[in-house]
């Protein structure tokens, strides 16, 4: 059978398992309840915002600036959770259920399973985070109308921008949803290391955000604040680089990839770490 066959069975296995789907009810409820209080209670301070930073109304208050601070607000840390679930389960549910030693049982290399498997969760976080950008978007639309361009406001990344016109917005603001996707695959390679080991899913899941967790606290310690560029969720940061005016491609590059590294080194740990686990006893 050839890898996009096995690949979609691996995928529709994934999705064949209800926790898959958390994520996705969690941020359209996530998302109505935030639209709900932008429309009625955010308009005063987006006015007081956009006084402050001389930037007219319409493009502050607007569905593709809505979307961005969805994206912003709940990707790093609310998406992070369902993706270490899914790709801490999918390797060790499969040992703790005994299928992991029927499926080696056949003529496949150990290495093979774990590409589909990891190209499965990969796939799976990138095309969540489009998804809950393409209906941060819709609802915004249905909220505000989809007239409006991209207010773009990050202190940490030295990004301040306005994209009056709404191609060139959506355009940079769909670019950097999948560079996003991208970042994300990090939380999703630690969850697939961990699962690789030989503990219980819900073990996989919590050491996975525990190192990303303690990555970002140590990212927003102050006296730490001269070395930001060290962590790992700093970097992950960098989709928010093709928001500004002038893109600095240097910056964004040198982060992917490392990023890019990281995750290829976590597949290999992980890839080493199975290779010599016994399944027999």
């Amino acid at each position: 059978m050839t890898f996009p066959a096995q690949l979609s069975g691996e995928l529709r296995k994934l999705f064949a398992r209800r926790r898959t789907y958390i994520g996705y009810v969690v941020f359209l409820i996530f998302e109505a309840l935030l639209l709900t209080l932008w429309v009625k209670l955010g308009r005063e301070q987006v006015e007081k915002l956009a006084e402050r930073n001389m930037v007219p109304i319409e493009q502050l208050y607007s569905s593709l600036t809505s979307t961005y601070w969805i994206m912003g607000w709940s990707m790093f840390l609310l998406g992070s959770i369902y993706f270490a679930l899914v790709a801490g389960d999918i390797v060790a549910k499969e040992s703790e259920d005994g299928n992991m030693r029927m499926v080696l049982a056949r003529p496949v290399s150990r290495l093979r399973v774990l590409l589909l498997k990891y190209a499965a969760v990969i796939i799976y976080t990138v095309t969540f985070v489009i998804f809950v950008g393409v209906t941060g978007y819709a609802m915004s639309v249905m909220a505000m109308g989809w007239e409006g361009g991209l207010f773009v406001w990050n202190p940490e990344m030295f990004i301040l921008a306005v994209y009056p016109d709404w191609s060139e917005a959506f355009i940079r603001l769909f670019a950097g949803a999948c560079l996003m996707g991208v970042s994300m695959c990090v939380v999703t390679s630690l969850g697939f290391f961990f699962s690789c080991m030989k503990m219980k899913p819900a073990a996989a899941t919590i050491m996975a955000l525990s190192v990303f967790f303690i990555d970002f606290v140590l990212q927003n310690v102050p006296f730490l604040a001269d070395f930001k560029e060290s962590f790992i969720t700093f970097r992950m940061s960098a989709w928010v680089y093709l928001m500004a005016e002038q893109i600095p491609w240097a910056r964004l590059i040198e982060s992917y990839v490392i990023l890019i590294g990281l995750n290829v080194s976590l597949f290999v740990m992980g890839w080493m770490v199975f290779q010599a686990r016994d399944f027999k006893t």
